[in-house]
This record gives structure tokens, sequence and C-alpha cells, in this order.
């Protein structure tokens, strides 16, 4: 059995001894599944393990260990593979058996054949998922990953002369231009399968779950196929779109294979898969000639459009796959933090208890830090904290609760204050997108994603984001002007984001809802055109003659140790539990009856529920988990003064803010 490092650069071989020594009993697999889970509780083993968010892909070598962090974008049909194949060598006849499992491609020593009508061979079914880095990752997350990763990597050779003297860039450019990779596949090539001096490749997927047949037949060894029609065929001369949802994303995508508990996946959740990296070459000569195939096919017979088969088999240089040994969910992808908050590991609450034991500093600090930020505004900064810990942690039917959104009004209209405020919180929270409110923006991009039935994908969206992802909506930017179709679509998408925290994605012929839980703060001028959850207007103490300046200095002059407490303290109130006392309870009904009976019109159902929200970020905002009379005081304090302030400038302008 390989040992030592075997396990990170020659996963394959591990896989191979305990296939070796069990043969087609299934208890192989599990074997390998757990080999892989020891291997990453030894001590500091999942930093050693490479990561496609860190590491340029020329610098993985193929068949490697490695870890993947990203949102599942979209999920394809499940399609079938040669779980186990059989091998003829054609001088002796003697026959061996291989696994298919986290293979791509099925290789065929010196004199061997696969034999395709074998009887040991069996069919397995595995699921396929597009993957995307996670959106909106903020700079600080990368930096701190990458610091954090001691994978030991270097230039990989071994199928690609001077792979490591190009950038990611000129990969794409190698991919987009396929003329530029003749000389990289000279070897006599024959559909479906391709063959050079000492070994054989063929495809080991079948086809698609959905379609009602398979691709067609196994391809014959024997049929030839010129090199020049195979690489003509993959038709990337237009850019491959790689579907981040948001503008401006760098990083990989993947195609993520997954043989066990698909079930526990959907769209839009954020993994870290560890698995084993393909990217062998051939995989794009072997998706061209599924084209050329399905060109010849009867229409009928054929399931997959050239379009599909585009999309669904992109270039393994410029869309790698990973084969998963194991997925882990993320809460959160803050590397502050332990990766599950909610386990019962004595690490983990010793973390959690070291940390609350020091929060009130770190809270005071952090409220001073954002009162300089909000312009010397101290109750604005009250409220923004409140906000960036809020999540929703439950729903009633329909009502999502601990949502709050804010809409910051106030905000002064030329300037570069709202810019500015955002990077602030960019240097907060694990991941955020500031969206401009303009005209423009809002009828063009493109926030709902829809299905394109054609490439038979999910094409994404502004909106499609993971959970706890803060969106800035900048409406200091929004000017007079005309919203045609698809911009008053928009900002009903951002509606029913703020109201209800769903979005629905757009199937054509049908809408489906998916729940998220995105934390929406608003700037404006006046009060904003779109819901909110509460309205605090901005009252600056100061106006810094160079707002740039101002900002940068205030960054400056945080040590990097407290904005780790920061970032720490934003992420982690979110997963603390909080309740209610039946004492508390009643005495907040009395107070609610008392405060009706003194003047009906002060305070309604919704008001309480407010006050409540305010209450429950409050408590959890000084460490404390349940709801102390004198947090349910000061919740009605800071409700109190933020409403009288929008009526003292109610009264000032005139007008409703």
């Amino acid at each position: 059995m390989p040992c030592g490092e075997d396990w990170l650069s020659h996963p394959l071989g591990i896989v191979q001894g305990f296939f070796a020594q069990n043969g087609v009993n299934p208890d192989w697999e599990k074997k390998v599944i757990e080999y892989f889970k020891e291997k990453l509780k030894e001590n500091n083993a999942p930093k050693w393990v490479p990561s496609l968010n860190e590491v340029p892909l020329h610098y993985l070598k193929p068949n490697s260990f490695v870890k993947f962090r990203c949102m599942i974008q979209d999920m394809f049909d499940p399609e079938f593979y040669m779980g186990v194949y059989e091998t003829v060598n054609q001088n002796t006849k003697a026959r061996v058996l291989h696994f298919g499992k986290y293979r791509d491609v099925a290789e065929c020593g010196p004199q061997q054949e696969l034999d395709l009508n074998s009887p040991r061979s069996t069919t397995l079914e595995r699921q396929t998922f597009y993957c995307v880095p996670v959106p909106g990752e903020s700079m600080w997350v990368k930096e701190a990953y990458v610091n954090a990763n001691q994978a030991r990597v270097s230039p990989s050779t071994s199928y690609t002369p001077s792979r490591h003297k190009r950038s990611y860039e000129d990969d794409e450019d190698m991919d987009l231009q396929p003329h530029k990779q003749k000389d990289q596949h000279t070897g006599a090539r024959q559909a479906g399968c391709l063959r050079n001096d000492s070994v054989q490749c063929c495809p080991l997927n079948l086809g698609s779950v959905s379609g009602l047949q398979w691709r067609g037949e196994p391809k014959r060894l024997e049929t030839e196929a010129s090199t020049g029609q195979q690489l003509n065929s993959l038709n990337l001369s237009s850019p491959f779109d790689l579907n981040f949802p948001l503008p401006g994303e760098k990083g990989p995508a993947c195609l993520v294979k997954v043989y066990e508990d698909c079930d526990c996946f959907k769209v839009n959740d954020v993994l870290e898969f560890y698995g084993i990296l393909s990217v062998d070459p051939v995989l794009s000569i072997l998706s061209s000639d599924e084209r050329d195939a399905s060109a010849l096919l009867d229409p009928m017979e054929c399931t997959d459009t050239a379009e599909e088969q585009r999309v669904h088999s992109p270039p393994a240089s410029l869309v790698p796959r990973i084969h998963v040994v194991l997925a882990q969910k993320l809460q959160h992808i803050n590397p502050l933090l332990p990766a599950c908050l909610n386990k019962e590991e004595s690490r983990t609450c010793k973390f959690v208890s070291s940390f609350l034991s020091e929060l009130s500093p770190v809270r005071a600090e952090l409220l001073g830090f954002l009162t300089h930020a909000l312009l010397g505004d101290s109750l604005a900064a009250e409220y923004l904290i409140l906000h960036l810990i809020s999540t929703v942690y439950t729903r009633r039917d329909v009502l999502p609760l601990g949502k709050f959104t804010v809409n910051l009004s106030g905000c002064p209209r030329n300037s570069t204050f709202t810019e500015h405020l955002y990077r602030i919180i960019q240097h907060l929270v694990p991941a955020s997108f500031r969206l401009q409110m303009t005209i423009e923006n809002m009828n063009h991009l493109k926030f709902i994603p829809h299905k394109d039935y054609t490439a038979n994908r999910l094409v994404s969206g502004l909106l499609q984001l993971p959970n706890n992802t803060s969106l800035v909506i900048d409406e200091t930017l929004l000017e007079q002007g005309q919203l045609d179709t698809p911009g008053v679509h928009n900002v009903t998408a951002l509606s029913n984001l703020i109201t209800w925290q769903k979005v629905d994605y757009d199937f054509s012929y049908h809408q489906m809802e998916f729940p998220c839980s995105i934390n929406v703060l608003i700037t404006s001028e006046g009060r904003s055109l779109l819901p909110a959850d509460c309205q605090i207007h901005l009252q600056p103490q100061l106006m810094p003659p160079n707002m740039e300046e101002y900002m940068n200095s205030l960054l400056s002059t945080v040590l990097p140790s407290v904005l780790n407490k920061f970032r720490i303290f934003l992420t982690l109130l979110r997963f603390l539990d909080y309740s209610i006392s039946d004492e508390i309870t009643k005495a907040v009904e009395d107070d609610f009856v008392e405060m009706r009976k003194n003047d009906p019109q002060s305070i309604t159902a919704d008001d309480l529920h407010q006050l409540l929200v305010v209450a429950r970020f409050l408590s959890l905002s000084a460490g404390q988990t349940t709801l102390s009379r004198e947090r349910w005081l000061r919740a009605k304090q800071l409700e109190s003064l933020r409403r009288n302030r929008l009526q003292q400038q109610k009264c000032v302008n005139g007008n409703e803010l």
C-alpha cells in the first residue's frame, strides 16, 4: 500500500490498492473514503492539500489530490460511467479488472484492449455539478487562505512542455484558440479512444441519465478521424463563458463529479470538495468526438445538442474536473474561524468561549471604528452592527425571521462616501457586492438566473449569491430616467429578495423559488425606493474635504489583529443560539400593552416585531444568548432615537423620508 505523501500526489494508487485487495466487493469504496477521512484528521493535513482557489492550475499535477472552495452554480444531469471495466492482452489473452471511479478516461497498457462486452463490467451513475469560486469573496479572505496553505507545488510538466511559463490568461488563450494545441496532440487518434506508444485512453462516461438513450453505441476502436476535423469541431472561436454570477470574478470554474450523498447538495450551497484532479488534454479531444458522432446520428436519437455538449464538456485546461472523495458543506468562509461552529468539539467550544469572554471591548472598538466610517454618527453605527450580524434563522410559513435590511438615508449625493463605506464593509465581511443602482444597470444587467434549454444549463444572474453575502445597493447614483421592462423586473426581484428573502429563477415555462439569506444595505439620499426593515437617517458630525484620504487613514490606523477580531465578531455572532425566557416574554407583553394604552397610535404589531428583532441582535452583539430586561430597554431607546431623528428630518424637509 502506498504511504507517506503518496496520498497527495498519487491518490489513484491508494484507490488501486484497495480495489486490488477487495475486487468487485463494494467495500473497497467505503475503505477509500475512510482512508482519506483519517488522513485529513492528521495534524494540519488539510493545509497540505493544494487548493484550486490558491494554486494556478498549471502548478497542479494531473490526478493529484486537491481541494476546491466553491459554490454550486448549476447541477447537470446525472451520467452513466463504467464503474468496473476489463482489459484483454492481445498477445497473452490475460484479462485484468480496473476501477472507473474517480476517473474520466480508461487507460489501457501496451498490447491491451478494452473489452466493452465483458460480463464483469458494471455501469454506475454519478452526479456532475458546475461549481464556481464563491461569488464576491473578499480579498482578505483569499489572502488568509493563501497564507494558511502549506501545499508544496511546482510547475507541472507531466503532459504539457514548459506549461509553467504560461499564466492563467495564456492558458485561456491556448484553450480558446485550438490551432495552438495541434503540436500537443500529434499521436494517432481514433474515434472514441486515443492511443500513443504506451497507453490507450477511452471515455468512461456513457451518457446522460436524462436522455432516453445513451449517446450511441460505444465507438469502435478501428474507426479513424482526422485531427484537424476534431480541433475545428471544438468551435471555440468565441470565448467560453464561465458563467460567474458577478462581473469581474477571477478563478477557475470546475466540473465536480460526486459519487456519494448527491441528494444532500443543492444549487447555491457553498462547499469544500476534496478529490482527484482530472485535467487530461484527452478530455477535450474526446468531447469533440461526441460532437462528431452526434452530428452523424438521427436528430431524434441524439438527446444532446452541440451547444449542450460544448457547455457540458469544455476543455479540461479551462474547466478542470474534480472527482470528489470527500465533501464538506461550509457554514461560512471566514478563515479566521473553525470550519464548523455547531459541532460539540472541545477545540471549537474553547475558541468560541475564549472569544466571547473578551467580546465587550471588541464591540466597543468596532462601534468606534464604524462611527468614524459613518462620519461621526454613533447611532447609525449601532444599527450597522446589528445589520451586519443579522441572518435568517428560520421561516414561519413564507415569512423569513431574522432578516434586517437597513436603509441608510441622508448619504451625500455628489460624494464618494458610499463607495468608500462599501470598501470598509468589504474589509469586515467574507463576501459582498456593491450594486450601483443606475438606470442603465437596472435596464441592462441580468439579475435573475434563467434556464437555457438549448445548452441545458442555468445561466447565472447577479442575485445568484450564497447565504450571508452582504449586498450593498447604492441608490445615490440613481438619476431621472425610464425603466424598461427588464428594469422593472429587476426592481421587482430586488424587492422580493428584501421582503421575502427569495429569488424566483426563470425556467421559461415556470418560476422556481430559491430561498436565501442575503444582508441588504441600501444607501440613499432620501428614503429608498426599495422596501427596508429599518431606515436610519445619517447625521454626519464631520465632512472631510478629501473622503478617500479620510477613509484610507481610518483603515491604516486599525491594527491587523484588531481588524481580524472585528471579522470574527461579525461572523461568529450569526451562529449563536438565542432564546427569550417566559419571564421576559411576559414583561415584553406587559410593556406592549402599556405603550398601547398610553397612545394606541404609538406602536403597532409590526413595530413590536421590529423591536424584538433589534433586541435580538443587540443581545447577540453583547454576547448574550438570551434577552435581558436591560437589553430590551436599550432596544426601545435606540428605536426611539431613530424615530425621533426621522421625524425631525421630516419636519425640516417638509416631506416624508
